[in-house]
């Protein structure tokens, strides 16, 4: 085979993280030969034109991956928004948004109108739900939540208002898995969009649009950046939902900095390795919580008590470092006792960072078509690229903690 017909043929995701998002006009100079490795950071407002006449032709043409104004972007946004989409194989095209909650707001906002019906899944981020309660329901959206767990009973809820389907899998939490082919499957079939948080995963481990939805969702704040050092968040789409994403980004003036989206790039290019360290160190740990009589149970996509394990099974290729356990018993101050005492375990919200986080959450809170019932108290965990052995002694005396308190 001739070095050509090497550059034609499919390439694997690892390579693709190496190499997508550098074009030659975003990382070399027009008539001179080579160019650097990445793209570098461009920073503007205005743009200049040549002329008048240059300057109508540019306001009559599409600007998308075109220099026109600063709020659309140059080519530092583009390389990252470019190397997302060849990560989810059928996607048309990628936004990028200043949150992760701006791309869940405004990926919602592209598809729905008031008088329209979505369907949420119960186990969903709290922000997600808030921005449908306190904003999509006064302008006449409906929202109705679903068992994370119906699978193909999610027709019976369906109705001829119906527009959207929104699924978050595993849901970040309390981790169950969703049936997303067969769910999408039966939106396609009425013309139904279907939306995806699939943050926790990564296109590494569930490439989306492959599984049949048709709007990937990233708070590329957590894995993608992996440094907990930038907030940002993208939106992927099928050909047929991609003019609309892109058109609502643009009535509202969604961009990001072409700092934050260097930095992104940045840590794009080591999110194979990174996710593969979070995935042992979070096994390890999970296998170590799951044998100890405090904890009652522990959250894990990739352990087989956790709901919808047969289907991460089936449709992932990998887990990620986040995951929750419930303790057996204890109240609020024996948690804070087990929490508060940790040293290589920070108390903070997000994850994804090289940083190892403890949490304490309550998913009662949070839910309003099911019923949250556990044993005690829930700690969220993500694992970062300490070493496990440390992190397990750490929850060692941690749980001794908790058992001294509890008494």
């Amino acid at each position: 085979m001739s070095k050509d017909d090497d550059r034609k043929a499919p390439i694997r995701p690892l390579t693709r993280l190496a190499q997508a998002g550098r074009k030659a006009e975003w990382t070399g100079m027009p008539g001179q030969p080579g160019g650097i490795v990445s793209a570098p950071v461009w920073r503007a407002s205005t743009i200049l034109y040549d002329d008048v006449a240059h300057l109508r032709r540019a306001a009559a043409s599409s600007t998308h991956e075109r220099l026109f104004y600063g709020r659309k972007g140059t080519p530092t946004a583009w390389s990252l928004a470019d190397a997302l989409t060849e990560m989810e194989p059928g996607a048309a095209g990628t936004m990028l948004y200043p949150s992760g909650v701006a791309a869940i707001a405004c990926a919602l906002l592209a598809v729905l109108k008031p008088g329209d019906q979505l369907l949420m899944v119960d186990s969903a981020y709290d922000p997600t739900r808030n921005f449908c309660e306190q904003t999509l329901r006064p302008m006449g959206i409906e929202t109705i939540y679903y068992d994370p767990c119906v699978g193909t009973g999610i027709a019976d809820l369906l109705t001829d208002r119906t527009r959207a389907i929104f699924l978050e899998s595993p849901g970040s939490l309390t981790f169950e898995v969703q049936d997303i082919p067969a769910i999408c499957a039966l939106a396609r079939d009425r013309d139904i969009v279907t939306l995806l948080d699939n943050t926790w995963a990564t296109p590494l481990f569930f490439p989306a649009h492959a599984h049949g939805v048709d709007i990937s969702i990233l708070a590329c704040t957590k894995y993608i950046v992996g440094h907990s050092d930038v907030m940002m968040g993208s939106a992927s789409a099928t050909d047929q939902w991609f003019g609309k994403l892109r058109q609502t980004a643009y009535l509202f003036g969604q961009m990001v900095s072409p700092d934050d989206a260097w930095l992104a790039s940045r840590g794009l290019r080591t999110l194979g390795v990174r996710l593969r360290q979070h995935q042992e160190g979070a096994l390890a740990v999970a296998q170590w919580l799951a044998d100890q009589p405090d904890v009652a149970h522990v959250l894990h996509p990739a352990l087989p008590d956790c709901p919808g394990h047969d289907l991460w099974q089936r449709d992932f290729s990998g887990s990620s470092g986040l995951f929750s356990f419930i303790l057996d018993g204890g109240d609020e101050a024996s948690r804070a006792a087990l929490i508060d005492g940790l040293a290589h375990f920070g108390i903070g919200y997000s994850w994804g960072g090289f940083e190892s986080l403890a949490l304490p959450v309550d998913p009662a809170r949070y839910r309003s078509a099911t019923r949250w019932e556990a044993a005690g108290p829930a700690i969220r965990l993500h694992i970062g690229l300490e070493d496990p052995a440390d992190l397990i002694a750490d929850l060692d005396a941690g749980l001794s903690r908790f058992r001294a308190a509890r008494g």
